[in-house]
């Protein structure tokens, strides 16, 4: 069956590439400086560190208002 992609589709895509290219990029710097990465949230960063951890968050939170979009005109969809 072929699906048509919505614009957000293809943002959300874009998102989560983004996403996962600047969490590996924030991994990849705290382990080169001797931090734990699954220990982000507890450490005080320095700024390089801390630019990168917090342009993942908001990238996160982008990427979690898309989807809760998505899903609500899904939902108004199947209701019409």
């Amino acid at each position: 069956m072929f699906r048509m992609y919505r614009p957000e589709q293809s943002r959300r895509t874009r998102l989560e590439e983004k996403l996962r290219e600047v969490d590996q990029r924030l991994r990849s710097e705290m382990r080169a400086r001797g931090f734990n990465p699954d220990q982000d949230d507890n450490l005080a960063l320095t700024a390089p560190l801390a630019k990168l951890y917090t342009e993942r968050e908001n990238l996160r939170t982008e990427l979690e208002a898309l989807v809760g979009e998505t899903r609500e005109e899904d939902s108004e969809d199947r209701t019409v």
